[in-house]
């Protein structure tokens, strides 16, 4: 189509385009450039991801933590345990010659180590069978053990746990027993019975119903009182050893150390087995005391015992060592070999 001629007869120009209204709207753009602007945006927008590193060794250090506070907790009750022991065999001992413990004045070291008197064959070997039983059924299949052995062993194993009140009506009644009659050797077993049934009872062999657990609160209680009995055991074990040890011994005086008192003054000192010599009005240490065995010693205080001491009549003499007294010290009679 030819454009209009003017009326000089020039052609006329194009009228200019119009311009687009405010509020036109410029063409959508296809839909992929349309989600390629939204990750754009999205990436824009979203702030960059923190990530927390976790530190490599906070689970060791965990770990480490709590097997310190368990080896803390553990040595604090064996280290407890072995002072109460010692004090109770200590008491027992001296308290046979009629000597009192803080009298004679023992640090906690001796204390503890005399509790290393009660680790005899017996106690350990109970320990061990204590420690080995409530794994017996799962370690025999692993040393070759048949099967029906195996099966028989649980069952005496269940059979036991559910007789758990039959221990610790036995143990009361020997408690009863040894209470009001006459005391016996090896009374800790009458507590040892108890505290083994009120444990018993607390294993899951020792309930028939299937699905049964016992209560946190009921057997928080029943281990309390299984500990206290436990407790009971040492003092009565440590106690009874303590007696024994200071019999064999006092039977035993003459392979003891022997003790010569030297004084310038005569001392009145006498008994079974006792020598005293007067070496004359010219000497020093004018009387000899001999035929004594020391006891013990602390603080230059000598405690020490005729030969022929008598536990129900004689008496322990306690001797301290100053200007005036001598103490001379000699091996006892030692057995033949």
């Amino acid at each position: 189509m030819n454009a209009p001629d003017t009326p000089d007869g020039a052609p006329q120009a194009p009228p200019p385009p119009r311009p687009a209204p405010p509020h036109a709207r410029s063409p959508a753009p296809p839909p992929r450039d349309r989600r390629r602007r939204r990750r754009r945006t999205a990436r824009r927008a979203a702030p960059p991801p923190t990530t927390t590193r976790a530190r490599p060794d906070a689970g060791t250090s965990g770990k480490a933590s709590e097997i310190a506070n368990s080896l803390f907790g553990a040595g604090s009750f064996i280290v407890g345990l072995m002072l109460y022991t010692g004090f109770v065999h200590s008491r027992a001992y001296y308290g046979y010659f009629r000597l009192d413990v803080f009298a004679v004045g023992f640090d906690p070291v001796e204390m503890a180590l005399r509790s290393l008197r009660l680790a005899t064959f017996p106690v350990l070997m109970t320990l061990s069978l204590v420690g080995v039983l409530p794994v017996l059924p799962q370690l025999l299949p692993s040393l070759g053990v048949p099967d029906r052995t195996v099966r028989a062993v649980a069952r005496a194993a269940r059979a036991v746990a559910r007789a758990h009140l039959a221990f610790v009506a036995a143990g009361l009644l020997l408690m009863l027993a040894w209470r009001y009659g006459h005391p016996w050797s090896f009374r800790w077993a009458a507590p040892l019975l108890v505290a083994v049934g009120l444990l018993l009872g607390q294993s899951d062999a020792a309930t028939t119903a299937p699905g049964h657990r016992h209560r946190p609160g009921h057997r928080a209680v029943a281990v309390i009182a299984a500990s206290l009995f436990l407790m009971w055991v040492v003092a009565l074990a440590a106690g009874e050893l303590g007696r024994q040890d200071a019999h064999r011994d006092a039977g035993q005086l003459v392979r003891r150390v022997s003790v010569v008192v030297l004084s310038t003054d005569q001392l009145s000192m006498n008994g079974p087995g006792l020598k005293v010599e007067d070496l004359g009005k010219d000497t020093h240490f004018r009387y000899r005391y001999s035929g004594l065995r020391l006891l013990v010693e602390r603080e230059r205080r000598y405690y020490l015992l005729p030969l022929g001491w008598r536990h129900d009549t004689d008496a322990t003499y306690v001797v301290e060592d100053d200007d005036d007294i001598r103490i001379d010290l000699y091996p006892g009679t030692q057995p033949g070999r």
